[in-house]
């Protein structure tokens, strides 16, 4: 067991670059780009429509020749293929991993148990598309005969974070005419806030829940009917008209009153998180039409292919993974910053932190034995320039090292003036004061007083990506948000972790549902938890009893 555990550090390429690190871990990048002028230039990528600068990272062409060498000795390639193939490579769940089957075009052909996935997936999606033309049009009515104007999407995690940062990033490309909101968490305020100026006549509800029996959905999901029939005089039929649901659940469905015809499926192969350009997708089809939606696909499945056939030193995700393998593991970085220029994108880093650290948040192997090195980074972040008034002050003087990717794009969605010069303008600029800061003697030769020039010194050598593409389009988000899967997948794989399962999500739920009613119980009930979780349960009874 023990040789198991040591497996990935005692791995050729990790002894080397464990001994190339001591090497270069006092390399300034100021050195780096000083003694070779063409840097900026030659560490750099375009492929499937994105552009990535990955020279202002602290890497030398040694560093990326051990970094491919890791991910070779991992077994990258093999377990590429397996994906792509259908094996079952979600090995504590036996199932197979095959998101990339969801954005592969009509015609083409992946297999899982025996059976080609594609014709599936295009079913569903031309059902999608039948569905949302009719809402789209006004031909769907509501209970009164009303058109629909607005919809909501009830779901959680993979379920709500995937379809409300689409939405937000693509709002350029949405019908106005219609709302959209989205319900996830538990507390009732977000159920009240998201409809208290809605009228029930014209509301769409989607619920989406693969077995349609998760906990804070389907709560929602009923407070939603109860609002429904109140509003419309009690007849059970209207759940009918303002009511879908995405999940694979027929009786469930049918028993809360949803036509099955209008149930879309997706299967045990997409991961939640892994699920937004599924039936999961819905609200966003209906937000933006069928077409762009199919746009979006079109951009992963270009992502997709760039990640499945390049080779690994000019392959984007790949470079991108080990590039956080190198500062996770050899630098001890514990977080990335994810920093996209564009306001459309304010939700971007968010649904990252589901993507990243529900994969790769793991502390156990493949084999069950305990990993003897750090996995998982800390992802968050804030769209520019919000960010470089609140929290940039730590990525420049700051005691941590927090590598960054800096996302913008070329051109405006809404030009207006000088605004997108100087939203550019601020990308390059943090990202060169990030790598190569202001010396001791530049603060000085501007004339700053001795005692403040310690506080004006910038160190630099603060690592970042800058990831460019032309306009955020549908196609363009589909390739962003497969380039940060397949990043993904390749730290997983060199990690030796399984990067599609989640069951550290599971016992709090579990925990949840024993103590729902022991805080509901009418009787003082018999409480078996730690002296802490009972003695809160004690109070939070009292204090319920004085209303």
């Amino acid at each position: 067991m023990k040789e198991r555990i040591k497996t990935l550090t005692r791995r050729p390429a990790w002894k080397a670059l464990a001994a190339h690190y001591k090497a270069v871990r006092q390399l300034h990048l100021r050195q780096l780009f000083a003694d070779d002028p063409g840097r900026g230039e030659r560490l750099t990528l375009d492929a499937a429509g994105l552009y990535l600068d990955y020279s202002k990272n602290r890497i030398t062409d040694e560093t990326l020749r051990l970094l491919v060498q890791l991910a070779e000795e991992s077994g990258l390639r093999g377990r590429i293929e397996a994906m792509f193939r259908g094996d079952k490579i979600n090995v504590t769940e036996k199932r197979a991993v095959l998101h990339v089957a969801l954005r592969a075009p009509r015609g083409s052909s992946v297999t899982v148990g025996g059976e080609d996935a594609v014709p599936q997936v295009h079913a569903v999606l031309d059902r999608m598309a039948d569905f949302s033309n009719r809402v789209r049009s006004g031909e769907w009515k509501g209970y009164t005969g009303r058109r629909i104007r607005n919809v909501v999407n009830i779901g959680i995690g993979g379920s709500d974070l995937g379809p409300v940062m689409a939405c937000e990033a693509l709002r350029h490309d949405a019908d106005r005419n219609m709302s959209f909101r989205f319900v996830s968490n538990i507390d009732a305020t977000d159920f009240v806030e998201a409809t208290r100026d809605l009228d029930p006549a014209e509301t769409l509800f989607i619920v989406s829940s693969k077995t349609f029996t998760t906990l804070e959905t389907m709560t929602n999901a009923e407070s939603a009917r109860g609002w429904l029939l109140n509003g419309l005089g009690g007849d059970v039929s209207a759940v009918a008209r303002h009511f879908v649901a995405v999940s694979t659940n027929a009786a469930k469905v049918s028993e809360f009153g949803i036509d099955t015809a209008n149930m879309f499926e997706f299967w045990d192969w997409v991961g939640g998180r892994y699920s937004m350009d599924s039936a999961i997708g819905l609200s966003t089809m209906l937000a933006i039409g069928p077409d762009r939606f199919r746009s979006m696909l079109d951009g992963f499945h270009q992502m997709d292919e760039h990640f499945r056939s390049a080779p690994f030193d000019r392959n984007m995700p790949v470079l991108m993974g080990l590039l956080t393998v190198w500062y996770t593991n050899f630098f001890g970085a514990e977080t990335v910053a994810v920093l996209p220029y564009d306001q459309y994108l304010k939700r971007f880093p968010a649904y990252l932190q589901q993507l990243t650290m529900e994969s790769n948040g793991k502390y156990v192997r493949l084999d069950g034995s305990r990993v003897n090195y750090q996995t998982g980074p800390i992802y968050w972040g804030e769209p520019g320039t919000n960010g470089q008034h609140s929290f940039y002050q730590l990525l420049h003087q700051g005691t941590r090292l927090v590598p960054c990717d800096f996302i913008a794009f070329t051109e405006s969605l809404n030009p207006l003036g000088r605004h997108h010069d100087m939203l550019l303008a601020n990308v390059l600029a943090q990202a060169e004061a990030l790598a190569f800061g202001k010396t001791r003697e530049e603060v000085t030769a501007e004339g700053t007083a001795g005692r403040l020039v310690p506080h004006r010194v910038f160190e630099g050598n603060r690592p970042s990506n800058v990831i460019l593409g032309e306009r955020l389009t549908p196609e363009a988000l589909g390739r962003l948000v497969a380039l940060y899967e397949h990043s993904v997948f390749t730290q997983g794989i060199v990690w030796g972790i399984n990067s599609f399962d989640q069951w550290g999500v599971e016992l709090g739920k579990v925990l949840a549902q024993r103590i729902v009613p022991e805080l509901e119980s009418d009787a003082e009930p018999e409480l078996s938890h730690d002296s802490s979780t009972n003695n809160l349960i004690r109070r939070c009874r009292r204090l319920k009893a004085r209303r």
